[in-house]
């Protein structure tokens, strides 16, 4: 038996097993999100996903989990000494991987105005852990 589902736009007929995969992969992703959502404050989500998969290789010592706070810490002040849209741009090109043409797209701008925002935020970055 097959089964027609929406792929990116497209109707594409896809056997039983296929369509049971795929939802489940869906179910999969939407349970990563809700966990990364629940962990907002920036406590550690990898940890605790690994740990529920029943796959806990690894556990950070009480110092490298500091460090990595203070990173993180460090990481959010300078993000917060660049402007909205210098720091929406750079989050969705070093976080997210689009590329600056899409970016561009996106906000409704220039490429060449996207690479300077990028650009903007690396120099403080570069001034800041110098």
């Amino acid at each position: 038996m097959e089964i027609t589902i929406n792929y990116y736009g497209q109707a594409v007929s896809v056997s039983v097993e296929v369509y049971e995969y795929l939802t489940q992969a869906d179910h999969k992703a939407e349970n990563l999100a809700h966990e990364q959502w629940r962990h907002w404050d920036g406590r550690e989500c990898d940890e605790y996903i690994i740990s529920t998969e029943g796959r806990l290789s690894y556990c950070a010592t009480p110092e490298e989990l500091v460090c990595q706070r203070e990173t993180l810490d460090e990481i959010l002040a300078v993000l917060a000494l660049c402007t909205p849209t210098q720091r929406e741009r750079f989050l969705l090109y070093a976080l997210d991987g689009f590329n600056c043409a899409e970016i561009g797209e996106m906000c409704g701008c220039s490429k060449q105005a996207v690479r300077l925002s990028i650009e903007a935020v690396r120099k403080k970055f570069l001034k800041i852990f110098r």
